[in-house]
């Protein structure tokens, strides 16, 4: 039984002493940068290496350090795991009671957040909610048993130090034979690394978010837009090409650390299944992954087997992961993880040759945005991929910020500038910019559970839940409410309770919704029994994602945007689960 509330734990591991000042994105909005944030500071000393090495056993020793990394010929700001970008692999075996002991060696607090991982909530390592963080020169120790197996990774949860280098992949081993067969099998780690220091991006995206946009249109460029279109774009003050808050050149992409140019190289031999373990660890990256001349076949989501389903292509969000079966009949096969805004990639190559490459094909034309993401429902029912306005400017007369639309629960202030007309489930489209590319691509309707669902109860309640942002002043929410982890209202599970939770996108932009602690199961069109598990559902731009959630993981969940600039700009909130006799 957990019989202490949040802020009384946060007390009692405090020893007795006042606790420190929250990080910087658990104060909430136009706080100030602490540490690295302030001072923009840059370590000395040798440059730390790319790639990672694998740990195994049930005690394991990390270390948090700064320093200096080059990629691509640029240098910027790292933040280590045992002195690599990302951190090391950790092995581990299901049924296992892990001791994980993390020693920070920076100026300023940090964390280790287990994402995914099913465990007392007072080791799921977010500042301000589960514990206090881990202050410079201290030790604290994880101690959880492992109940479950899978594909997940680890990351920092304080300040911006996740988009420096702060994350590793984790994989644990199921106690009973794999379901998932395969001769070989290699982890993909996707991210970005920039030269420019994480707190200065946030800000310039304070003072203008369309700042990092190379692509934007112009009276010369060749987008396929017709005249009245552009005039459109022209009078809501924004590009139909605002894809991503940020992105190359600002941004280079990376598979295990290493950027397209010296991307990583997976040895097979011909005739074997290879299995491919893909984990999105970027800060704020959608990446379109297929693999020219091959076949993907989907065998699990977020760590969880899902039936086979076979695409040409994925996309994947941030924080989530997809495993692959592949079966190579070639020689070489470039591994494409292509940006969402077709601005650059990150590369891996499968070959049963080491140096032996195969062709890499250009990028594609960059996707445009229309009415469909504005949540206006016109067009054909979500496949064509519009924006949502940044302002209370009209579209062919319809206001783009009508609040009689919104439930009265929902805040409305200058945090809200747009309100989706007519939201609809969009759970059957492929993604931005993928549901004209001429093959099949994997939607989340294409999921379904390998094995049943243990509680297939009717939800007693839904909960209507409202992303909510301002793209001008940069301001992130739910329900129109930024969140700020001193005065926050949590939202209240029962012990037990099953609920169905309806998130509605009034923004423009495609969010990755992260519940901390548990899964879901993505009402996707699945029986109850077969729907499919997660713990991270991306809600397309002017769109809706329903999921069915049984409470039965009593504690403080952070629940958030997993692009980490919408979670530091507000869009968090907190879940308070009741233990079973109405204790935490």
């Amino acid at each position: 039984m957990v019989s202490l509330s949040r802020r009384r734990f946060l007390t009692a591991t405090g020893a007795g002493l006042a606790l420190a000042p929250l990080p910087a994105w658990a104060q909430g909005h136009g706080m100030s940068h602490g540490g690295h944030g302030g001072s923009h500071r840059m370590p000395k000393g040798p440059l730390i290496p790319s790639g990672f090495g694998v740990l195994t056993g049930k005690e394991i020793d990390l270390t948090v350090a700064d320093g200096l990394r080059e990629v691509a010929g640029r240098r910027g700001l790292g933040v280590a795991v045992n002195g690599t970008v990302p951190g090391p692999l950790l092995r581990l075996k299901e049924g296992d009671e892990v001791t994980l002991r993390v020693t920070n060696r920076l100026h300023e607090d940090t964390s280790i957040h287990w994402h995914g991982l099913l465990l007392p909530f007072q080791f799921d390592g977010v500042p301000g909610v589960s514990f206090p963080g881990i202050k410079p020169g201290e030790t604290f120790t994880y101690k959880f048993p492992l109940r479950q197996s899978g594909t997940y990774w680890y990351h920092s949860h304080s300040g911006l130090q996740e988009q420096s280098g702060h994350y590793g992949p984790l994989i644990i081993d199921p106690a009973e034979p794999d379901p998932i067969q395969s001769d070989r099998e290699f982890v993909l780690l996707l991210s970005e690394f920039t030269a420019m220091h994480p707190h200065k991006i946030f800000d310039r995206l304070r003072t203008g978010e369309g700042y990092f946009n190379r692509q934007k249109t112009t009276w010369t460029n060749d987008y396929p837009m017709t005249g009245a279109e552009r005039r459109m774009w022209a009078q809501m003050r924004m590009p139909a090409t605002d894809i991503a808050d940020v992105s190359a050149p600002t941004y280079t992409y990376l598979a295990n650390g290493l950027p397209a140019q010296t991307g990583p190289e997976f040895l097979f031999r011909r005739g074997e299944r290879v299995r491919l373990r893909l984990i999105n660890g970027s800060a704020m990256t959608f990446f379109n992954v297929r693999i020219p001349g091959l076949k993907l076949t989907v065998v699990a989501a977020d760590g969880q087997a899902v039936k086979p389903v076979t695409v040409e292509e994925l996309q994947i969000a941030v924080a989530e992961t997809y495993d692959l079966l592949v079966e190579p009949d070639g020689n070489a096969f470039s591994i494409v993880c292509e940006s969402m805004d077709r601005s650059g990639m990150a590369l891996a190559t499968l070959t049963t040759t080491p140096g032996l490459r195969a062709p890499v094909p250009p990028l594609r034309q960059p996707p445009l945005l229309t009415m469909a993401d504005m949540g206006m429902n016109h067009g054909d029912g979500g496949h064509d991929h519009g924006g949502a306005g940044k302002s209370s400017t009209s579209m062919d007369g319809m206001p783009m910020r009508d609040i009689s639309l919104l439930p009265p629960d929902v805040k409305v202030g200058p945090g809200i500038d747009m309100v989706s007309m007519a939201p609809v489930d969009k759970l059957g489209d492929p993604g931005i910019g993928l549901a004209d590319v001429g093959h099949r691509v994997l939607t989340y309707r294409d999921l379904s559970a390998l094995t049943p669902n243990a509680d297939t109860r009717e939800p007693s309640r839904l909960l209507e839940l409202h992303l909510t942002g301002n793209m001008e002043r940069y301001m992130w929410s739910f329900d129109g409410r930024m969140f700020n982890a001193v005065s926050d209202v949590p939202i209240r599970f029962a012990w037990n309770e099953r609920v169905r939770v309806k998130l509605v996108n009034n923004t423009m932009m495609a969010h990755p919704i992260h519940l901390h602690g548990m899964f879901f199961e993505l009402v996707n069109g699945q029986s109850p029994a077969n729907q499919p598990r997660k713990n991270v559902v991306t809600v397309q731009p002017g769109a809706s994602a329903q999921f069915d959630l049984t409470a039965n993981e009593p504690g403080d969940w952070a629940f958030h945007c997993h692009l980490l600039y919408h979670m530091h700009g507000g869009m968090m909130q907190i879940v308070t689960v009741m233990g079973p006799e109405g204790t935490k």
